[in-house]
């Protein structure tokens, strides 16, 4: 059904997400951060932002609005090659999309010469959410009649503060009328009201009621009103004004992290340095943080380490519910999303920090400050052996944390690399925030978990796309395949029935590198270069263990499962390339799994001895719990790289040992030592 167009608000202005209110702009500060320029990979500063989106619209001749305006990164030799204070070509990626049509317009400018270098049309495809939407449809709805219509009926009034609209990607189109979609760029919005200014609104599900609202003409297509189901009145909250009753029952004391003689990481602007590590840190609008060239004790080891795509399906079927299959990272966006983090708080110690410019939708830099925390912090145990012949010897370890946190919708999602002084590589990704709640339907028993009266969480899960260049030792590598066998029962070899030994297969091609786990073998998959051997004559490496797989349930057929369809293996080889850097395709709304790794795979190239990147799938299965309630305690999931021969013994024999002064024994309060 009709509605009525709106303009978009004045320059901006934004959606609140927590209040769902259009607010008017911060005051611009005094200062901005100043964005320095030192490495071919450090992010476009704000003046080249500006200046990209300048060029581009000069070449095209009409206005538009923008998605992606970022770095091209520079070919990896060009990278390598450079040394500190040589100049170097800075370029620039863009993708741009009218306002009112379908379709997207990609281009590389070279900042410097002020030109376009490259420019392509890609039709039919759609664009990102963004906070300009938002504003929008908020706007429009509350000036829809018959949206105040269906709230009267349920007793609710269309008042900006007490009343929450959530736009959500179209995740499953079947079934949806034709005038809906062809031609449109339409958004499903999931209502929630508010019972005083900061209410938990995901507390009050207005179920029964929703609304598809199109993004080219800033109209409502449909009010849609399938039933009328009591609102949950019940207010649970999470914030302290609401439990200040409850906080004596805490009797922690001061738990003090501090660095009296400073850190011992380096940071030279966006170089960071710690132990015998060394990477640069970047930042994507899309992805978030972007690791690039990190080296261990000047031996290369990955070339380029990020959070690629993710997806949370959910499992619920009645009316919009079914539809919930949303891209975070494709569709919305990490880096946009990213928090600004608050010391003491989100992090802790002796912090540095690293703020983000972003593009807005046009064209103008905006900064995220404070969006990476770089800290140390001790890891436990690093080694310890104890023998009757002599004193026992331990080693404590300490690790270096790159983090970010990001808000996408309901969700939070905190990101940490970790880098241990052995070697390792751990990424771990902490869930938390609000599970996406509805109302009491027929259905919710079977596919969700009740958490406060009426109000119910839908069973679903949040899958993720690591993006791997691996570089063990140079960009020469093979994915090698490490199963445990089982030596035939009763044979001459295994005569007491008790062996076992590692098998390895090494992966040659895209279609034999699409892989999944197996716990009946302890899989693992091993990345070496072929051409570079340790001390014992074998080929280095970095191992990959899948201990946070997790397998889709939606059936690979459906709309959800062919959108989703890269998540189907857990590990997928590629060989480089500087175009393919999407694994579910680069324009995901509504898109049907027709790009990324499923296409550029047919054509089965070679991955052994040559430059590839590893995309790795692991995830959360998330089955709802009243403990989520009112707001999700961290879980966790994630992945790690061990050396796996890269050193010829235990790079930490070097560790001098250490005792800690201030540690004291509880009961005397002496120290240990």
């Amino acid at each position: 059904m009709p509605g009525t167009a709106a303009e978009a608000p004045s320059a901006g202005h934004r959606v609140d997400v927590i209040a769902g209110q259009v607010v008017p702009p911060e005051p611009e500060p005094k200062q901005q951060p100043v964005a320095l320029v030192t490495h071919p990979l450090d992010p476009l500063t704000p003046a080249e932002i500006v200046a990209a989106a300048e060029i581009v619209r000069k070449h095209a001749g009409f206005d538009m609005r923008f998605d992606v305006i970022e770095l091209l990164e520079p070919p990896k030799a060009d990278v390598r090659g450079w040394s500190p204070g040589a100049a170097w070509t800075r370029l620039a990626r863009t993708t741009s999309f009218k306002r009112t049509e379908l379709g997207a317009y990609r281009a590389h400018v070279d900042l410097a010469a002020g030109k376009v270098l490259h420019w392509d049309h890609v039709p039919g495809v759609r664009p990102m959410i963004q906070f300009e939407d938002m504003v929008i449809i908020l706007k429009v709805c509350l000036q829809s009649k018959e949206l105040a219509d269906a709230l009267a009926k349920r007793g609710l009034k269309v008042e900006e503060r007490l009343l929450h609209i959530e736009p959500w990607p179209i995740g499953c189109a079947a079934g949806m009328p034709a005038e809906q979609i062809d031609g449109k760029s339409p958004l499903l919005c999931y209502i929630w009201e508010r019972l005083y200014n900061t209410d938990n609104h995901y507390a009050h599900p207005v179920e029964g009621l929703h609304i598809v609202f199109d993004r080219l003409s800033n109209t409502i297509l449909e009010v849609h009103d399938r039933f009328v189901e009591p609102v949950p009145k019940e207010p649970v909250n999470y914030r302290p004004e609401e439990h200040k009753q409850s906080f004596g029952s805490y009797s922690f004391r001061p738990l003090v992290i501090s660095q009296p003689e400073g850190v011992s990481f380096t940071l030279d602007n966006r170089l960071l340095r710690w132990h015998k590590w060394q990477l640069h840190v970047g930042f994507s609008f899309r992805e978030g943080i972007v690791l690039s060239d990190i080296r261990f004790d000047g031996r290369s080891v990955c070339y380029d380490a990020r959070i690629a795509e993710m997806v949370v399906p959910y499992g619920g079927t009645q009316g919009p519910h079914a539809r919930k299959n949303v891209f975070d990272i494709g569709e919305v966006g990490f880096g946009v999303n990213a928090n600004e983090l608050q010391l003491g708080c989100d992090c802790k110690g002796s912090i540095a920090y690293l703020d983000a410019w972003i593009p807005t939708s046009k064209g103008k830099a905006r900064c995220i400050r404070n969006a990476i925390c770089v800290h140390e912090e001790d890891a436990g145990m690093l080694w310890k052996h104890s023998d009757f012949r002599g004193p026992p010897e331990v080693r404590r370890a300490r690790r270096l944390v790159v983090s970010s946190v990001h808000t996408v919708g309901n969700y939070e999602y905190a990101c940490y690399w970790y880098f241990m002084m052995d070697g390792v590589i751990e990424f771990e990704m902490k869930a938390t925030g609000i599970i996406n709640t509805t109302g009491r339907q027929s259905e919710c028993e079977k596919f969700g978990t009740e958490v406060s009266p009426g109000v119910w969480g839908h069973i679903h899960q949040h899958m993720f796309c690591a993006k791997l260049d691996m570089a063990v030792d140079g960009d020469a590598n093979a994915v090698v395949e490490c199963d445990t066998v089982r030596e035939p029962m009763g044979s001459a070899g295994n005569p007491l029935g008790n062996a076992f030994y590692l098998q390895e297969s090494t992966l040659l091609s895209e279609q034999q590198a699409c892989r999944t786990r197996n716990d009946e073998t302890m899989r693992f998959w091993k990345f070496i270069n072929p051409n570079v051997k340790n001390g014992n004559g074998r080929p280095v490496g970095y191992r990959l263990e899948p201990v946070h797989s997790v397998r889709p349930f939606a059936w690979p057929e459906s709309e959800t499962g062919m959108r989703m369809a890269i998540f189907y293996k857990d590990l997928w080889v590629t060989p480089y390339s500087r175009e393919e850097r999407y694994p579910a395709g680069e324009f995901m709304h509504q898109s049907m799994g027709e790009d990324g790794l499923p296409r550029w795979t047919k054509a089965d190239r070679p991955v052994a001895n040559t430059d590839i990147v590893a995309w790795y799938n692991f995830g959360l299965h998330h089955v709802t719990r009243p403990e989520d309630w009112p707001v999700q305690p961290c879980v966790s999931t994630g992945f790690m790289l061990h050396p796996a021969g890269f050193f010829d013994r235990n790079p930490c024999l070097d560790v001098p040992p250490e005792h800690d002064r201030h540690s004291a024994d509880a009961k005397a309060g002496a120290p240990c030592h």
